[in-house]
């Protein structure tokens, strides 16, 4: 479709058949409220008065000088949200996915975001939860529980929130203790063998207390079929749900003035996670087809999305995520009854994943579910403190913030007996064929043998075992001071300040060990010229008749290949006994300034200029290159410095509140633009992750939001357009981002001026509600929500196999129940029309390391693929 197609689409779809009614939305509760004894549940009778605390404080939405999207607890009902993942069908611009496993998973906003699989990656886009800071995004993947409310503002947000975050905020408000007893219980049955019950108890504890439970159990089966081969895997569904969560709240109001809120929870998943398809069939799946007991990948001309894998170890994922808190608000004597707010939380989250990580049934490379072998671990301390006031003329706010972050990797990698056969045929066959285009008389009848031959030990014996073993232990501390400060210049001007003040300091010990000794690498690195030519000359009829000069030429365009090859990072001799030590300390400003003017009643517009900043980190892999530079070509010399500095943003936004038809339409826009600098890029080498720093990454565009509050009872529309411009900039800092050579593996030469990776320039939402009553005490109410997404490329580096087209998601949900909700009947489905689509595809590993060569056909490409059209019914009851 043409481009000005496109837009006049989303266009019609933002205003014409948006998102769902926002009347259910309630606003959060206030120490004034409470203390005139008003109902904290009361509904917004008008959508302009819908209230959010983007800026800490309560305020009309119409009111914040900020892009955002405010989803209400009813709104996420009807569309099936219980997570970040689900929440992004209601929000453009927002792009949510899991890759090799769900402690993997990336939140991006208008196409910026971090990269996953590497857990010293900060997130470009915080998760708040109640207050709280969570170190990742993977932690908002599951089951959120009793939602009041989530906000997702757009663009940097340091000023207000206690971490710093580059592109902006998902804050998520679960519901708080009430002082009416009541019980809520949901039933749920779905395709997959979908079985899911949850309930909550809430109950007042005198005049100045009361408390809330609530417990959650889903489970169903996976999403991917699974061809184990001869195993031992035995598990044939990837992508199953197992979880259960527990969540306490006790809020404690002594005084008038003293509120005391504390909380604790508990999740844990135990599932297999995450299988890949193949998308794009190379020529090495012949060779692993051959290695395995029955086909090793996807036949040629396979479909993706029959949803078929292959892989014969095991993908358990076992996560555990728990924490306390207390949030303490207190009304105070000072500074005209100032409110002081105190957070203070521990948390520990845990994941241990097994992984296979060729995803084929040959047994070449794999991880066991151990924690020993498999585990990532943040243990979190965090503490704000916020000091918030106002005047006749000043809305102030000072706040400090500290967090301790311990982070623990354990990262394995275990060689099987088809890794040796696999590589020496894949390595061989290119050798031969490389030295018969050169007119030599090659012996190639028995290419898996090669490497054996290079190493001097017997075939079936140099790899297989316990690869690589390495520990990271990463300490992080944040301290930060920061204020956020609007000026009521006149009754329709209004100047904000926010600054920030961020000290970071990380430090990483990591200890590196290869158990089984790598013999066929250190062998190698002992003497490559003499074991290459040792080699070539068991192969090359006529080795002693060529002249000294031509054998050290022809070893030399031999032997850098086959070494890299052998001394890949798992099986890498020069890695073994390693012990490094990191340390990085940032010292960092950051800012905002707004002036909003309210021209009237119906109309209020913005500008805004901000300075973002996130902090760097180190990479927690085995990185290697030819000098051991971590910005240098392919190579085999350990790099100790994995090192990455941080990631800062200028924003700049000119936005429009309006409001219409006595405050029951609402159509608010944003026109943005945001200049990152050292961008984080994470990328996918084959091999191991690498991280570098694009020097510059520009988006630029519009967002969007109507709410509509029609005029026939019942019904309502809510919707959003985001257009944005992200692309990489122009300039070539290194080689790796030159075009020779142009298919390197982690070659960025695609990057420079083109549209970054999972940045869609258009996305948008829209749904309609239609709720209407029948009989003496009945109620029906309707739902349907879409978003429209159009391509974008999945790939750090944008091969064009990594390409996603254009998709639309679909969810609709219907029930009918009595108007005072004691029991209430839906019916739902997700992605009702079954799109096709990639989270994120990405190189085959270990099917073209370390190769340079032109037109180069071995390549396979997988995919992890977003989740099929899945329905089912929802029994609810309250008392």
């Amino acid at each position: 479709m043409h481009p000005n197609g496109i837009q006049k689409k989303l266009l019609s779809l933002a205003v014409a058949s948006a998102m769902a009614s926002m009347l259910a939305a309630a606003p959060a509760r206030a120490q004034e409220q409470k203390a005139a004894g008003t109902d904290a549940d009361e509904k917004a009778t008008t959508l302009s008065e819908l209230v959010v605390t983007a800026q800490k404080r309560e305020e009309t939405m119409q009111d914040v000088p900020i892009s955002l999207t405010a989803l209400p607890e009813q709104l996420m009902r009807d569309t099936g949200v219980r997570d970040i993942k689900d929440m992004q069908i209601l929000v453009p611009g927002l792009i949510v996915t899991s890759t090799q496993n769900e402690a993997i998973t990336t939140a991006r906003i208008r196409g910026i975001g971090t990269v996953g699989d590497n857990a010293g990656l900060e997130s470009s886009v915080g998760v708040v939860i109640d207050g709280v800071y969570r170190p990742r995004n993977s932690v908002g993947f599951g089951d959120l529980g009793e939602l009041e409310r989530i906000e997702v503002l757009k663009g940097p947000q340091g000023t207000v929130f206690g971490k710093n975050t580059s592109a902006g905020v998902i804050n998520v408000i679960t519901r708080r203790p009430s002082y009416e007893t009541s019980v809520e219980g949901e039933l749920t049955v779905g395709d997959y063998s979908a079985l899911g019950a949850a309930g909550a108890f809430n109950t007042a504890l005198g005049d100045r207390a009361a408390m809330r439970v609530y417990a959650v159990k889903r489970k169903r089966d996976g999403f991917l079929d699974v061809h184990t081969g001869a195993g031992p895997r035995v598990e044939e569904e990837d992508g199953d749900q197992n979880f259960h969560s527990l969540r306490g709240q006790l809020l404690l109001e002594p005084t008038e003035n003293l509120d005391i809120l504390l909380m604790a929870d508990f999740t844990s998943r135990e599932e297999n996670c995450c299988g890949a398809v193949t998308i794009v069939r190379g020529a090495t799946a012949a060779i692993i087809d051959a290695l395995a007991a029955d086909e090793g990948v996807a036949p040629a001309g396979s479909d993706p999305y029959d949803r078929q894998a292959w892989s014969n170890r095991s993908t358990e994922q076992d996560i555990k995520d728990k924490g306390v808190q207390a949030e303490v608000t207190w009304i105070t004597p000072w500074f005209d009854n100032a409110t002081l707010t105190s957070i203070t939380a521990s948390r520990d989250w845990q994941a241990i994943n097994g992984l296979d990580f060729d995803f084929t049934t040959a047994d070449i490379l794999y991880r066991n579910p151990d924690e020993d072998e498999s585990l990532t671990a943040f243990k979190t301390f965090s503490q704000e403190f916020r000091l918030t006031g106002s005047t006749d003329r000043v809305d102030w706010m000072i706040g400090a913030f500290y967090s301790d972050e311990d982070l623990d990797r354990n990262d394995s990698y275990r060689i099987g007996a088809a890794y040796e056969p696999y590589l020496s045929t894949l390595v061989g066959s290119r050798v031969f064929g490389a030295l018969a285009a050169m007119g030599l008389p090659v012996d190639a009848s028995n290419p898996a043998t090669f490497l054996s031959q290079v190493s001097g030990q017997p075939f079936g014996t140099i790899f297989a075992g316990f690869g690589a073993l390495d520990e990271h232990r990463q300490n992080s501390t944040s301290k930060a001071l920061f204020t956020n400060n609007t000026w009521h210049a006149t009754d329709a001007l209004d100047l904000t300040l926010g600054l920030r003040y961020t000290q970071e300091d990380k430090e990483l010990d990591s200890v590196f060990s290869n158990p089984n000794g790598s013999i066929g690498c250190g062998s190698v690195l002992a003497n490559p010229g003499l074991r290459v030519g040792t080699a070539l000359s068991q192969r090359i009829a006529n080795w002693a008749a060529l002249t000294p000069a031509q054998q050290a030429a022809i070893i030399g365009a031999v032997a850098p290949t086959v070494a890299g090859f052998m001394c890949l990072p798992w099986a890498n001799a020069l890695h073994d006994g390693r012990v490094t030590h990191q340390e990085r300390t940032e010292k960092e400003w950051s800012g905002t300034f707004k002036a909003a003017y309210r021209w009237n009643d119906n109309l209020m517009t913005y500008f805004s200029a901000a300075r973002g900043y996130k902090a760097g980190g180190f990479n927690l892999d085995r990185v290697q290159s030819a000098d051991g530079q971590s910005s240098s070509g392919a190579g085999v010399l350990p790099v100790d410095d994995t090192s990455f500095p941080g990631e800062f943003v200028d924003s700049y936004e000119l936005g429009a509140k309006t409001t219409w038809a006595d405050g029951n339409l609402l159509f608010n826009a944003t026109l943005f633009h945001q200049t990152y600098s050292d961008f984080q890029l994470n990328s996918f080498l084959g091999t191991s992750f690498v991280v570098r720093s694009i020097p510059e990454v520009v988006s630029k565009g519009v967002d969007m939001e109507l709410l509509w509050q029609t005029g026939v009872e019942g019904l309502s529309f809510q919707g959003g357009l985001t257009y944005a411009d992200t692309r990489y900039g122009d300039e070539r800092p290194t080689a790796e981002f030159s075009d020779v050579p142009a298919n390197a593996p982690g070659s960025l030469y695609k990057l420079p001026g083109n549209q970054a990776s999972f940045a869609p320039k258009w996305s948008g939402s829209g749904a309609v509600t239609y709720e209407w009553g029948f009989g003496n005490d009945l109620v029906a109410r309707f739902n349907l929500g879409a978003k429209y997404t159009s391509e974008y490329n999945t790939g750090s580096d944008l091969d064009a196999e990594k390409q996603q087209d254009a998709y639309t998601l679909v969810n609709a949900r219907i029930g009918i129940g009595r108007r005072d909700r004691r029991w209430a009947v839906e019916l739902w489905a997700q992605n009702l029309t079954d799109a096709e689509y990639m989270q994120v595809a990405f190189d085959a590993p270990l099917q073209a390391p370390g190769t340079a060569l032109p037109g180069d056909p071995l390549n396979s490409y997988n995919a992890f693929l977003g989740a099929p059209r899945t329905y089912g019914v929802t029994f609810r009851v309250s008392y």
